[in-house]
């Protein structure tokens, strides 16, 4: 751990100082980053109202190479997309069906009722249930994480990025890591699951860790509108607060398949979709308005949270994906300010399994050392909590049931 950690408000103070003193003309960069933010959460707005802001291609489109060069300059500034037909969606629903058998099969219920710490919170939820499992090895899991399908369109993801400059290779776009999240099974009726906008991948840390900052270089020194996010130097290298909240594994994108038809008002998906926003958040919580050591609400080992009082102007682009159906995938950049409506107001469940696309590099090579480890006794994900539901289940997936990609892509098997 590094030594500011030990005392993140005094170093959040302590930067917060620095940087207010050292950043040149940081009240002409916040204007800069406002006047862009503005004009781009109208055009958010605006393509919203003709039909949708989120970007919106075919797998076909990706697998053939086809997807037109306008496509991508769109999905490259809004930093998202929704790829239809990933995968058949026959064997998306036998996948469906199968994983709410697993939840049953392993007492998930049951047994978080047991949970010590656990009571209290499981009797407080309106519905008497979770909405998003613990669970990371059931077999349409790894199913769907191995699918070559997903593989090809993980890799079409990862080469948006710059992924090599001067000789040096960040990460190797065609060989994906298979970062292990959870199961959204979210009930009609629900009001308990809503999640506040966000970024994930560290809060305080994009101010106080020298390898944030790097990532973040031109926010506070040379021009702030060249920063580029899809420019991959520092990203693979950064060191993130330890928690069960932060997810310390490279993502080129955050991602889900939808395993039901759902869309906006079943209780899914918003997003801010504007690649470009972690500048202005930055240099906002420099402003003389905000309280020394108050970086806008940044807690550590938690998500950059997007708030009402302090980003108005950035929660004016927050707008729902498209409707989707089983099949398709959902992808936004690790950047991307994100939500979970605080409402299911559908008729039907809302159900995904969390897939991201996390190419192969040293930082993903090392979390994949205890990932695998856990895989194969059944524990929890490292990143995770550690409720181990799975620990002793025979119906867990096994190393036996992956294909060759699919051990590769767990680090069971090296890449070639």
């Amino acid at each position: 751990m590094e030594a500011w950690m030990n005392d993140v408000p005094r170093a959040v103070t302590e930067t917060q100082r620095r940087l207010r003193a050292e950043v040149p003309d940081l009240a002409g960069r916040h204007r800069l980053l406002t006047e862009a933010l503005r004009d781009e959460v109208s055009a958010i707005r605006a393509e919203q109202a003709q039909g949708g802001a989120v970007p919106q291609i075919a797998y076909a489109d990706v697998a053939a190479g086809t997807v037109s060069a306008a496509d991508i300059a769109r999905i490259k500034r809004r930093g998202c997309v929704v790829i239809r037909g990933v995968h058949e969606r026959a064997q998306v629903e036998a996948w469906n069906d199968e994983a709410v058998r697993y939840i049953d099969e392993v007492r998930y219920l049951e047994r978080m009722k047991d949970k010590a710490g656990l009571d209290q919170y499981f009797s407080a939820l309106a519905s008497s249930r979770p909405q998003i499992y613990s669970l990371y090895w059931s077999k349409p899991q790894m199913m769907a994480r191995q699918n070559p399908t997903l593989a090809t369109t993980r890799s079409w993801l990862n080469r948006l990025w710059t992924f090599e400059k001067n000789g040096t290779r960040y990460f190797e776009p065609d060989q994906q890591f298979n970062y292990a999240d959870r199961i959204r099974r979210r009930e009609p009726g629900d009001s308990t699951l809503g999640l506040s906008p966000h970024s994930d991948g560290g809060s305080v840390e994009r101010w106080c860790e020298p390898t944030f900052r790097h990532v973040y270089r031109h926010v506070f020194e040379g021009d702030p509108l060249a920063f580029d996010p899809f420019d991959a130097e520092g990203r693979t290298t950064t060191r993130e607060i330890p928690s069960p909240a932060v997810c310390s594994a490279f993502r080129t994108f955050q991602g889900w398949t939808a395993l039901t038809r759902q869309g906006p008002g079943d209780g899914t998906l918003q997003l801010v979709p504007l690649a470009k926003t972690t500048p202005w958040m930055l240099t906002r919580a420099l402003q003389p308005d905000v309280p020394e050591g108050d970086l806008c609400g940044a807690k550590p080992g938690r998500a950059l949270g997007a708030s009402k009082q302090w980003h108005p102007e950035l929660l004016e682009g927050l707008v729902p994906i498209p409707q989707v159906e089983p099949g398709d995938t959902v992808w936004w950049h690790q950047d991307i300010i994100h939500a979970v409506e605080d409402h299911h107001r559908g008729s039907g469940y809302s159900n995904v399994i969390y897939i991201g696309a996390a190419p192969w590099c040293e930082k993903n090579a090392a979390y994949a050392a205890r990932q695998a480890e856990a895989f194969l006794a059944g524990r929890s994900s490292p990143d995770f909590a550690p409720e181990h539901y799975e620990l002793d289940f025979a119906g867990r997936a096994m190393a036996s049931d992956l294909s060759e990609l699919g051990l590769r892509q767990m680090g069971l098997k090296a890449w070639d």
